[in-house]
């Protein structure tokens, strides 16, 4: 772990903006591994446990960016996360008219990291879900307002998840 934490140190200072997935594939190691090897302020776990506290509380967050990547092909929705509830083995997101909507395989979520990276030279926070591989299963960007400016009551609620889980 300290090699790859190493490594993505090294990948991080020749490109602060380079994304956790590109170095994965750089490094050929899972982009969990890479997230768990981010420097403490711009990583932090939250325990698989607290997940369905996680969902619940999603909604109320306000408008963010939910993002699916397969294949290589990057889909997002922003707006509000849905509410949901469990299901037929899924936690199945209750959408009413447009949204965001589908069925979750939460049993499928191993890990969960609260990531602040910067992207593009802007500040950036997001909760990451991965499978017991390590591969990326969705992520939740803050949202920003019309000024491309983080929404600073989600970024109050991120920090105060991230403080939560030092102590």
């Amino acid at each position: 772990m300290k090699d790859i934490a190493q490594a993505v140190a090294r990948k991080i200072e020749e490109n602060p903006s380079q994304m956790p997935g590109q170095i994965a594939a750089e490094l050929q190691v899972s982009e969990f591994e890479v997230v768990a090897a981010l420097p403490v302020p711009m990583s932090t776990q939250l325990p698989v446990e607290r997940l369905a506290t996680l969902m619940d509380s999603l909604p109320s967050w306000g408008p963010m960016t939910t993002i699916v990547s397969v294949a290589g092909s990057i889909f997002e929705f922003k707006g509000a996360f849905p509410k949901g509830k469990p299901g037929h083995g899924y936690y199945n997101l209750i959408t009413k008219g447009e949204g965001l909507h589908g069925h979750l395989k939460l049993d499928a979520v191993q890990h969960i990291a609260l990531v602040s990276k910067p992207f593009m030279g802007s500040e950036s926070h997001s909760i990451q879900f991965f499978d017991a591989r390590g591969a990326i299963i969705f992520k939740i960007y803050l949202g920003r307002d019309s000024k491309r400016v983080l929404l600073a009551d989600q970024v109050e609620r991120f920090n105060e998840l991230k403080r939560t889980l030092a102590n």
